[in-house]
């Protein structure tokens, strides 16, 4: 079984939320770093909730930084695209015998 890479973040009323990394990638494109994560809850169509912010590998303390240009929210839908098709294909894949 895979272990699960988990983080904790506050809100803005100083509530601890524990977040899933989904993953994590370097833009060869923007040369920064982003994480993808998931607080797992859902949207209003029960679609589960994914955020996206720019950090610094092999802080201390992590710093998450808001992403902040279309050209960077671009790069990251087209992953989760790709990434959505490969787990379709996967569950197509593994259903038929």
């Amino acid at each position: 079984m895979e272990e699960k890479m988990t983080f904790k973040v506050f809100d803005d009323n100083g509530k601890e939320i524990e977040c899933e990394v989904l993953f994590t990638f370097e833009s060869d494109e923007t040369h920064k770093n982003y994480i993808v994560y998931t607080d797992n809850t859902l949207d209003e169509e029960g679609n589960t909730k994914v955020y996206a912010s720019i950090y610094t590998p092999g802080q201390e303390e992590t710093k998450l930084e808001p992403i902040t240009t279309e050209a960077e929210w671009d790069i990251i839908e087209k992953i989760l695209g790709e990434l959505q098709e490969e787990a379709k294909k996967a569950v197509e894949e593994s259903g038929q015998e």
